[in-house]
Formats: C-alpha cells, sequence, structure tokens
C-alpha cells in the first residue's frame, strides 16, 4: 500500500531580543535581525503615558510579549509583527 506523505511545516515566530522607547516610538529588534517600530499612540494607555514610561518596557514570555509594568500594559510581539494595533 502506498500512501502520500505530508510534511508539516513549522511556523516560527520571531521574538524580541530588545525592546526600547525613542521619544513617542516603540522599537523592538527580532531574533530574526528586523528592527521595527510603532508610534505608541496606536495604544490608548501608551498616547496618556508619559516619555519616561514609555522607556521602561521591558521583554516578557521568552521576548513574546512587552510589558510596561507601571501602565499594566502588554502588547504580544507576534501582534506587532502581523501589524494588529490597537486604534486611538
Amino acid at each position: 500500500m502506498s500512501g502520500t506523505v505530508i510534511e508539516k511545516e513549522t511556523v516560527v515566530e520571531p521574538a524580541a531580543i530588545n525592546a526600547w522607547a525613542e521619544g513617542r516610538r516603540i522599537f523592538v529588534e527580532l531574533t530574526d535581525g528586523r528592527i521595527i517600530s510603532f508610534p505608541a499612540d496606536r495604544f490608548r494607555l501608551l498616547k496618556a503615558a508619559s516619555d519616561d514610561q514609555l522607556k521602561k518596557v521591558e521583554l516578557r514570555l521568552n521576548g513574546y510579549a512587552l510589558r510596561w509594568e507601571e501602565l499594566d500594559e502588554d502588547i504580544t510581539v507576534p501582534g506587532i509583527v502581523a501589524g494588529k494595533f490597537e486604534l486611538p
């Protein structure tokens, strides 16, 4: 009996290895070498944050999330890469 073997392709989403704020933009360096950024004002809580609060971004979940503890805000890295931004 012969059959067809279908190999399942594994898709690995890039994680963040670094994140920082410059002015009102958030920058994320990814494991695949890309550096992407987005305006903080696309997210309600980040829009209301001071520049100093924005700078307190931390990586969480092995680089799959950004966290602002003081603001109680979390944003997923796969969501950012996919362009899924909360609108103001």
